[in-house]
């Protein structure tokens, strides 16, 4: 798009110059001005495993978004990656203390990128806790959406002030909550990031996690209150719907390679008798047909695009059922604190619960948080014009943020572009049987994250080209 070339003398750093890419070079960072922000430490980081040394330097700008810049000492390729952050983020760098590439700056550094990540603008205990937005619109704006663009200013300046010249090409990745991030760096910043990889993105956060979250966890409460579908169900459900639809793509591999082609029956498992683990009760198979259904309306319009996708069984214990050992059922901790603290004009507090949402009235109450939030706008004409290119891929097995959805903006921003046709010279669109939530637990076959590289053929698209066939990582 643009070669980012900022004046050192604009930075406060004088004409010196390009600085040497050494020890007291990085640690020389600690002292650069940047506008509306400050540094608060740089150090050198010894070479490690698979990551070259590199310049850590970590910063804030202002009012409250902690930023991470990681600089190669040495084989800088000249360009940029920034990743996005998981749920509602706020731990710094939490994606590189393992060893997946998902909002991971790992994948770049690899490749002689400079790097850059943020905590999107405060400091959370968990990546569900969300106590953070009570009260403060500001930290929602950054959260939303100003992080992406501080992280790239800041980052930028860092760059320029230790190699003497900006980066030559930008790329952005993010998965669930950065997939997001990534919808939105292309609506809000069309010229700043060359290549977009996004993963499973929740765009539309309310009507995700404030509406469909809540008709989940609804659906699966008797008027007592108490859980219909407990754990250990799942695998007999998991077992039926395999049966019916693993050859509903012409081969029967263990993989429903799209649950659209599936018309799956469970009223066969209905239990004769008592109930036990081998039969489902007419209520259990009723929370089922909800959550296959998605959220309604009372006039039985549809909320959000689809609901929990056939094939997704194995992964239900973590997002929506929970298991014997009382963890997972992360689908009540991100509604609950969405609807307390970010959801609605006035936040109702910590004693709000899922339960509580209201299907006739509420949707309409979310209208302000979205377009604070929200990256589902279809029209990216901007982004395309600008000549970026953007890589979407998600897994047809993710119970907690639909596919449907993301297949549902791929369609209307398809008709906004004028046809698939013209579209595709600009976006890409994988989806990927048998896959969780950004590949976290493994699937059929192990698949997981491990198993996709869509980096490798974004930067094949935007330097030779090659549009991406595949997302596939090479064996």
């Amino acid at each position: 798009m643009r070669l980012w070339v900022i004046s050192m003398t604009a930075l406060g750093l004088g004409a010196s110059g390009a600085a040497a890419q050494d020890m007291a070079a990085c640690e020389a960072l600690h002292n650069t001005a940047i506008s509306g922000g400050y540094v608060t430490s740089s150090r050198v980081v010894d070479a490690a495993e698979t990551l070259p040394a590199y310049c850590e330097v970590r910063a804030v700008a202002l009012p409250a978004i902690n930023i991470e810049v990681r600089l190669p000492m040495q084989g800088w390729n000249g360009k940029y990656y920034q990743a996005g952050c998981g749920g509602f983020c706020g731990i710094l760098g939490r994606a590189d203390a393992s060893a997946g590439w998902i909002n991971a700056m790992r994948p770049g550094l690899e490749k002689g990128y400079a790097t850059a990540t943020s905590d999107s603008g405060h400091h959370g205990l968990s990546v569900v806790d969300a106590a953070w937005a009570a009260g403060d619109p500001h930290a929602e704006r950054d959260w939303g959406w100003r992080s992406i663009g501080e992280t790239h200013r800041v980052a930028q300046a860092m760059i320029a002030a230790f190699y003497g010249q900006g980066s030559s090409q930008e790329v952005f990745q993010g998965c669930s909550t950065g997939g997001r991030m990534a919808h939105v760096a292309a609506l809000r910043y069309p010229e700043m990031f060359d290549g977009i990889i996004s993963g499973a993105p929740a765009m539309d956060y309310p009507g995700l996690v404030a509406t469909k979250m809540s008709w989940l966890m609804q659906a699966n409460l008797d008027d007592d209150g108490t859980w219909i579908l407990k754990p250990g169900k799942d695998g007999l459900i998991g077992d039926a719907v395999m049966a019916q639809c693993d050859g509903a793509d012409g081969a029967e591999d263990g993989v429903i390679a799209d649950p659209r082609a599936c018309d799956v029956d469970l009223t066969g498992l209905i239990c004769q008798g008592s109930d036990g683990p081998d039969c489902l009760t007419p209520e259990e198979l009723g929370v089922i047909v909800k959550w296959r259904q998605g959220p309604v309306g009372p006039s039985g319009e549809q909320l959000y695009p689809g609901g929990i996708p056939e094939g997704s069984e194995p992964f239900w214990w973590l997002w929506l059922t929970g298991n014997a050992d009382g963890a997972g059922r992360l689908i009540n901790a991100f509604a609950a604190n969405f609807g307390a603290y970010m959801a609605f004009p006035e936040d109702p507090g910590a004693g709000w619960r899922p339960a509580d949402f209201d299907f006739a009235t509420d949707p309409a109450r979310l209208a302000a948080a979205a377009a604070v939030y929200n990256g589902d706008d279809p029209d990216i004409s901007a982004f395309r014009e600008a000549g970026g290119k953007m890589i979407v891929w998600h897994g047809w097995a993710d119970a907690i943020v639909t596919p449907y959805k993301t297949v549902d903006w791929y369609d209307k921003a398809a008709a906004a572009a004028g046809g698939e046709e013209i579209l595709r010279e600009s976006v890409a669109l994988f989806m990927v049987p048998g896959l969780d939530h950004c590949g976290i637990l493994p699937g059929p076959g192990g698949i997981n994250q491990a198993a996709l590289d869509p980096l490798t053929p974004l930067e094949a698209w935007m330097n030779d080209g090659v549009a991406p066939g595949s997302i596939l990582a090479a064996e």
